[in-house]
């Protein structure tokens, strides 16, 4: 894999500069970051570490052989293993699909650990893994990464990610593997060109398909990269399972076809498990959990918590699908009418109780420690994007005579056309997707008022799903602020205006309208792929918006697309100009 890094980042620099004094979490020189060590048949899917504590974490790899296997590893504190720390073997066999999982414990909170594995003469790539920081930390460097699909192209940002040396943690957000495949599956054309097929080649539903994907994401060389340097912090989001999962279903499942959904999700959150270095509910400090329960809560000294959300498989309520609605929403007052009685419904839940509960909790100690920053991990973006009236911009081309005098069902096939879609949802500023928390305004006025309660008005939310880059300023129903929020592009899935066919121009200007329509938005783009480092001091921050300049090839370049400052003001949190990089 070849990069080129592309440095326009002085602001960063200038701007951090002036940040509190203190320890630097993790400044590490080039020479000690982990090495991915050439591919070797018995471990040919990679190492990983993740789900933190300060003096615990998870270890992981895959051994590729059959029958039982007693795996060894080893702890050090330096890349040569010249001072084991920690050692052990471990069993694996095809119950677990031959992965191995372990939580090294008993570890110094804030400390740099490396691991490897050992399968008779065979030896793993070297990873090296973090714990949480205790006490005093004056700086946090986070990769907000999501939304990796294999069949569109290399996961380029997850190498650029592996080599940032300003990030100490990666969170994704989910949709780290997608259930797609076959041949007019989304994106098989681009698979085919670029030799990145999915396997197996239909959409996965057993539990040997949902491992057979995961092992083939695990092959990527960006993602051994990312993941061998650094520790993961995770939420899944839909496509772990399927395309808009719910409590009771899944868009994307068919029972008729697919079978019983209970067992398919099962399916999916074991294959997750055995797959991610991620903990099992038993090394959990909450006895009783389960694995669908997947939410966390890591705490970065006394500078930040940072809490991660489930909102697929605990809570959610069935979305609503905008083409079940169309043919009845045909003027400002009936569009009024499904806002509020159809998505705006009382008891259209995204949370669980449970998550809601520990939620509350840990943002009300937060605010009791005084940490300057609580971060939420959020699947899906938060902010309201209700799509502006580009038709009336001339950005998009007028629909609405024709929509007007077709019948009902003829209204439907119109609106499934792309751009007619978010015409018609522009001229009643509707939201533009109604999985996200746009869909669930009840759930988010919820979630919002849970925050009030404990003090915490104040928060970051660091989002995915949208395959878009994000700035954004949040208010509640009332105007009170909510805080501030960033999302990223995806690691390979394309921007949704690009994939409509829109053309490079009208997917710019629909960037344009609307960072200059939507009050929330303060920037956004929709025609890259890539990753936000978002790097917080003590009372201020910044984030980084890094593209990659193809997916295509693994001959990639990085460019810093625009940086956007923030800082506490009070019990608030101020979003600054965001600046576009300079050469």
């Amino acid at each position: 894999m070849t990069s080129r890094l592309h440095r326009a980042d002085i602001s960063r620099r200038a701007l951090l500069s002036g940040m509190a004094g203190g320890a630097t979490l993790f400044t590490m020189p080039r020479g000690l970051q982990a090495r991915v060590t050439p591919a070797n048949p018995t471990f040919r899917h990679g190492v990983a570490s993740g789900d933190p504590d300060a003096t615990s974490l998870v270890l992981w790899t895959h051994v590729t052989t059959a029958g039982r296997a007693d795996v060894a590893w080893e702890l050090s504190t330096t890349p040569d293993f010249k001072r084991i720390l920690q050692s052990g073997t471990t069993a694996t066999d095809a119950e677990r699909d031959h992965t191995v999982k372990l939580l090294a414990r008993g570890l110094t909170p804030g400390g740099v650990y490396y691991y490897r594995f050992r399968l008779g003469e065979a030896f793993s790539p070297v990873g090296r893994a973090r714990t949480l920081p205790d006490g005093r930390l004056d700086r946090l460097g986070i990769a907000l990464a999501s939304c990796s699909n294999f069949a569109f192209g290399f996961f380029n940002a997850y190498d650029a990610i592996a080599r940032d040396s300003s990030v100490d943690f990666v969170l994704h957000t989910g949709d780290y593997i997608y259930e797609y495949g076959g041949v007019d599956s989304w994106g098989a054309t681009v698979a085919r060109s670029i030799g990145r097929v999915h396997a197996p080649g239909h959409e996965i539903v057993s539990l040997t398909d949902y491992r057979t994907r995961h092992a083939q994401y695990k092959t990527d060389k960006g993602a051994q990269a990312m993941h061998a340097n650094h520790t993961l912090l995770a939420c899944w989001d839909d496509h772990e399972s399927t395309n808009n999962p719910w409590t009771g279903g899944a868009q994307n499942h068919q029972p008729a076809t697919e079978g019983d959904w209970a067992a398919r999700r099962s399916a999916s959150i074991r294959a997750y498990y055995e797959w991610m270095p991620v903990r099992e509910p038993e090394w959990l400090d909450r006895p009783g959990r389960t694995r669908a329960q997947f939410w966390r809560a890591y705490r970065f000294g006394d500078l930040a918590l940072l809490h991660t959300l489930e909102t697929r498989h605990t809570g959610r309520a069935q979305q609503v699908e905008y083409a079940d609605h169309v043919a009845a929403i045909t003027d400002a007052a009936t569009a009024a009418r499904f806002r509020r009685d159809v998505l705006g419904a009382p008891g259209r839940a995204m949370l669980s109780a449970e998550l809601e509960t520990d939620l509350e909790k840990a943002l009300a100690q937060s605010v009791a420690e005084t940490q300057p920053w609580r971060i939420i991990g959020s699947p899906m973006v938060i902010a309201r994007v209700d799509v502006p009236d580009v038709a009336a911009l001339g950005i998009l081309p007028d629909p609405f005579a024709k929509l007007a005098a077709a019948a009902p069902a003829e209204r439907v096939k119109l609106a499934a056309d792309p751009a007619v879609a978010l015409a018609w949802k522009g001229r009643y500023n509707l939201p533009d997707y109604t999985d996200a928390w746009g869909g669930y305004p009840w759930a988010r006025e919820r979630l919002y008022a849970l925050s009030q309660r404990a003090g915490a008005g104040d928060l970051v939310f660091l989002s995915g799903d949208s395959h878009s880059f994000w700035a954004n300023r949040l208010a509640d129903a009332a105007g009170r602020p909510a805080g501030i929020e960033f999302g990223t592009a995806g690691i390979s899935s394309p921007g949704d205006f690009v994939e409509s066919g829109f053309g490079d121009a009208t997917s710019r200007a629909l960037d344009a309208a609307y960072a200059a329509h939507i009050p929330e938005v303060a920037w956004t783009d929709n025609m890259h792929q890539g990753y936000v480092r978002i790097e917080f001091g003590r009372y201020r921050g910044l984030a980084t918006f890094i593209a990659v300049d193809t997916v295509l090839s693994t001959d990639y370049r990085t460019t810093v697309l625009k940086t956007v400052p923030f800082a506490r003001r009070g019990e608030q949190i101020e979003l600054g100009q965001p600046h576009s990089a300079g050469p």
